[in-house]
């Protein structure tokens, strides 16, 4: 498949009522509700609300209306274009009252739990195929070394589980952002589904990042219709962070007592992209918790959820889990664990001749002149006490501080050996005894 947006097949719009596989009920109360709430009256508006095509909102008003819950008010508006206008009768305010205590969901109709699934299966992670041009040009930033680019290609590809382990300060997170950085095309999400009448909100603004529809002109528009199910958002495909803050709980489904509601769990939201478990080691739970709470999904490709009944459903699980720790693996994971584990990188420090390259690239973008006597003292004197141990955060550390230096001191900025040493003496804290 091609990392092209034509690449991902987009969810059809439902052409009537019959084809949205909602509960009747449900979805004349959530329009009962929309309108009571927002106080619209035309199916204009209502069909942009409950993101429906116009003919299935309208096949809604009707069914209302033969309830006696909507009447027309027989106004036309000045703006209304000659539309039909529609109110609650007092039969439906009571019904929108008796939905809401129910649940305050309104709005956006929801996609059924299994019609969601289909569509995850047609934008599949797993679809993707990434070459060595790509990955490398979303990792242009970093100088890394090939081997780590012939084990990442085929990880990334395959879309099963990675660990990357290391040395800190190397890059892990700046690699697993460049892998998200490298899933070029975009998918669907849905703004809610919806499984055993209950609604759980998936869209979520501050981990999706919802892509401009191209084309303004209304007569291209007219002539496509609707391009997809606007029930769906179109994305970038997603990327969840999570770090020492992660809690077993979090991928649960998160239950709004007021609202009645549920929220997706941060794995769910990440569906058909990236969810990174970073300094892996640093959560409150053990790591060896929390991957025994990722085996199934990882294994079958879908997890287990839970509803407040205690009711279990599954959902699809399609998701790059890319774990990132500090540890070595066999400290924090038995055999069985790693094994369920698709593939394992570790993340080294530099050679001398990358730490170099990584060294003049900062330089130059931070336009210090490179200076070799200065390059001399540090590989000679500075390196050799610490054991020649390079790590990639180093020279924009040390360059930085240099830069400071001299803007304090009110000197052009420049490299000389006693500048690396002030800066040298900041990156390192000397093991000596604190008097209290």
């Amino acid at each position: 498949m091609n990392m092209e947006t034509s690449g991902v097949i987009a969810p059809p719009a439902p052409r009537r009522m019959s084809e949205m596989n909602l509960p009747q009920v449900m979805m004349r109360d959530i329009l009962l509700k929309t309108m009571f709430r927002q106080n619209q009256e035309q199916v204009s508006e209502l069909s942009k609300s409950l993101c429906l095509p116009i003919p299935v909102t309208q096949e809604l008003v009707d069914l209302a209306r033969e309830q006696k819950l909507l009447q027309a008010t027989g106004t036309l508006h000045a703006g209304s274009g000659g539309e039909m206008g529609y109110q609650l009768t007092d039969a439906g305010k009571a019904r929108a009252l008796d939905a809401l205590s129910q649940s305050e969901y309104y709005g956006a109709m929801p996609v059924p739990l299994d019609v969601y699934s289909e569509q995850v299966k047609r934008q599949s992670i797993r679809n993707i195929q990434i070459t060595r041009d790509q990955l490398t040009g979303a990792m242009g930033h970093l100088i890394l070394p090939d081997e780590l680019l012939d084990h990442l290609g085929p990880a990334v590809s395959s879309g099963r589980s990675i660990l990357m382990y290391g040395p800190p300060g190397n890059g892990k997170s700046s690699i697993s952002n460049g892998i998200r950085d490298a899933l070029g095309d975009k998918i669907f999400v849905p703004r809610a589904i919806e499984y055993a009448g209950q609604v759980i909100t998936v869209y979520d603004p501050i981990v999706h990042t919802a892509v401009e529809e191209e084309g303004d002109d209304p007569n291209s528009l007219r002539r496509k219709g609707n391009r997809f199910d606007t029930r769906y958002v179109r994305c970038e495909r997603p990327t969840v962070i999570t770090g020492g803050e992660l809690t077993l709980d979090m991928l649960d489904l998160v239950y709004n007592p007021t609202a009645r509601t549920y929220q997706a769990p941060l794995q769910l939201k990440s569906t058909g992209g990236v969810f990174i478990v970073d300094d892996l080691g640093r959560q409150a739970e053990p790591p060896q918790a929390l991957i025994n709470r990722w085996i199934v999904p990882l294994e079958e490709s879908r997890d287990i959820l839970s509803l407040q009944s205690g009711e279990k459903f599954t959902v699809p699980f399609d998701t790059l889990v890319i774990f990132s720790t500090n540890f070595h693996p066999n400290e924090i994971f038995d055999r069985a664990a790693l094994r369920r584990i698709f593939f394992k990188i570790k993340i080294d420090g530099p050679s001398q001749e990358d730490f170099l390259k990584i060294f003049a690239m900062v330089a130059r973008k931070k336009k210090l002149p490179l200076d070799e006597a200065t390059l001399v003292h540090m590989l000679k004197e500075k390196y050799p006490t610490i054991e020649n141990v390079y790590a990639n955060y180093q020279p924009i550390f040390l360059i930085d501080q240099m830069i400071a230096i001299c803007e304090f001191e009110g000197i052009p900025n420049q490299m000389r050996p006693d500048l690396l040493d002030r800066a040298w003496a900041n990156m390192f804290v000397k093991d000596e005894e604190i008097i209290h």
